[in-house]
């Protein structure tokens, strides 16, 4: 199933940690997925246990609801040591993290530059949902929506609101959209 992911692209993947669950952008090189964590949950779960699964979804609203911390209905299972999400297929498996400066337009911060080794697959189905323009656009804003959180700018906003009207136009109706514009 690794081989699914193309060398070299960034997926975004969902990363279960003992206490939470969150959206990454993996990159797979050879037989190891990277990505790397900004201050959080996961990464003060990865800090004191390494311990993971990264599990695929094709659910735009559930990587947009676990990326801003909404509620979002989820079953988990576990073996004792590890969880992950139940139904949903992926990886289960140790990340190697180390910590980095990191600087940009939104200011200087340390992230945990992580290596995950996946030690066995996790079994599961994806809904068969066709690719949905709408969904593209609801992911972006939800990029952008995190980064205006951190550093509020007009700029923001304008492109937040320009993704909104395109993404109704999309015919996209997720009340997480709306959420994002609401907290403008």
């Amino acid at each position: 199933m690794l081989e699914s992911l193309r060398e070299g692209q960034v997926y975004e993947l969902l990363l279960i940690s003992r206490s939470n669950v969150t959206p990454v952008g993996v990159v797979r090189r050879g037989s190891y997925l990277h990505f790397k964590l900004f201050h959080g949950r996961s990464f003060s779960d990865l800090l004191n246990d390494p311990r993971v699964s990264i599990q695929m979804t094709n659910s735009a609203e559930l990587l947009v609801g676990t990326a801003l911390n909404l509620d979002v209905e989820l079953a988990f299972e576990s073996n004792g040591s590890q969880r992950w999400i139940r139904g949903l297929p992926g990886w289960a498996g140790i990340a190697e993290c180390r910590k980095r400066k990191w600087e940009d337009g939104l200011g200087a911060t340390t992230v945990l530059e992580c290596r995950f080794t996946p030690l066995r697959e996790i079994p599961g189905q994806l809904e068969p949902v066709p690719f949905s323009r709408a969904d593209c656009i609801l992911v972006e804003m939800a990029v952008l929506f995190t980064r205006y959180r951190v550093k509020p700018s007009a700029e923001s906003k304008r492109k937040i609101l320009e993704l909104w009207n395109l993404y109704r136009h999309l015919g996209g109706s997720s009340q997480i959209a709306k959420y994002m514009v609401e907290n403008l």
